[in-house]
């Protein structure tokens, strides 16, 4: 069978060290091979080529047992009598403990960093699985690995992103987030976990990022709004959300408002958002991170850059906020300026310099 896989040599050297010491000619003793000797040849090379189809089927069908028997749904039957063949069925049931899945989970996200790879697995109810293992009850490192797989799956796979959608992806990982989210004015930290809505967001991204219909209706669904609003601390100023999970909001919000079909329509839809981005954002004494200080002027630029036709509602919105974003540029050019040159400060600092001064000049090119 044709492959492209890197170690199919490690077979032919298995087989050659088997025949050969390296000590005399090769040329030497040439003989027909016997039948013994091509179905050792036909063996080793069937070592050295592990067949990636077969490998997910068999991955997947571990991890439904392994889940299944995890969650308690496994090996229940409704009749009294069980029989023989169900039975032996039971016992080829591979049962794995979470250490084992989330390793052959790692696995199958190697397999399907390939797009085609990732495609087949699509074929062979892969997304569903998936999907159910997130929203399932199974531990937190199970389900962050089920959403990192989905990230790697439909990353520019526009047929795995379009599968997603007609599963109705969205709500149930929307919902997702929105479980793992701490209640309001809550002193209790264990109430939220960061690094699973961060997992969602990134998940939620790599289906919508690039494809036009699934922007359009994730920008029609008003949760998946309140979504990044959360994210971004817009909602809940008190629970700041961890930087990953502010940055990844923002790198979702981004794209949607700067893709190939982005309008005044849909900027209006997060008119609130790119003004919070205007006074918060972009303000060292509210947003402590610098690289999301630099992806916010970075937006912004963007937004206000010309376009045809011209996006007015993103424009003006900025523009109404002028005096504020100019006041914020002003102080911080001024204070990066003062760092000493060479300085390992003034060299991090650099990149924000940069956007500062860009988006000063097209604020002040802007009428």
């Amino acid at each position: 069978m044709a492959t492209n896989n890197p170690n199919a040599w490690l077979g032919l050297l298995k087989w050659s060290l088997a025949y050969s010491d390296g000590t005399k000619p090769s040329d030497e003793n040439i003989k027909q091979m016997s039948k013994e000797d091509i179905a050792f040849l036909e063996s080793v090379m069937k070592d050295g080529i592990i067949d990636e189809g077969e490998r997910m089927k068999v991955i997947l069908k571990d991890l439904t047992d392994s889940l299944e028997t995890m969650l308690g749904g496994g090996g229940s039957s409704s009749s009294s009598t069980v029989t023989v063949e169900s039975e032996q069925q039971e016992e080829k049931c591979k049962e794995l403990d979470e250490d084992d899945m989330l390793e052959i989970m790692q696995e199958l996200r190697d397999i399907v960093e390939q797009i085609d790879y990732a495609r087949a697995f699509m074929a062979m109810g892969g997304l569903p699985f998936l999907l159910g293992c997130a929203s399932s009850t199974a531990p937190k490192a199970i389900k962050k690995s089920a959403l990192s797989i989905l990230s790697t799956m439909c990353q520019n796979n526009p047929p795995v992103q379009l599968s997603l959608l007609e599963h109705g992806h969205m709500p149930p990982l929307i919902q997702l987030f929105f479980d793992y989210t701490p209640e309001n004015n809550s002193a209790d930290a264990s109430s939220g976990d960061d690094s699973m809505r961060e997992k969602v967001v990134q998940a939620l991204s790599a289906s919508i990022r690039g494809h036009s219909v699934a922007e359009h209706v994730f920008c029609q669904n008003e949760h998946g709004r309140l979504m990044l609003q959360l994210g971004l601390r817009m909602q809940q100023p008190e629970n700041k959300p961890s930087a990953q999970l502010r940055k990844r909001s923002l790198f979702l919000l981004r794209a949607i408002l700067t893709s190939d079909d982005a309008n005044d329509e849909r900027h209006k839809q997060y008119q609130s958002m790119i003004s919070y981005i205007c006074t918060h954002e972009i303000n060292e004494e509210w947003e402590d991170d610098a690289e999301i200080r630099e992806m916010s002027l970075s937006l912004l630029s963007q937004l206000l850059a010309p376009k045809e036709p011209p996006h007015k509602v993103a424009s003006d919105t900025i523009l109404s906020r002028k005096s504020q974003i100019a006041s914020f540029g002003v102080k911080r050019i001024d204070c990066i300026r003062k760092m000493e040159e060479g300085s390992e400060e003034r060299e991090y600092a650099s990149l924000e310099l940069e956007e500062w001064e860009r988006i000063m000049i097209a604020l002040a090119e802007t009428k």
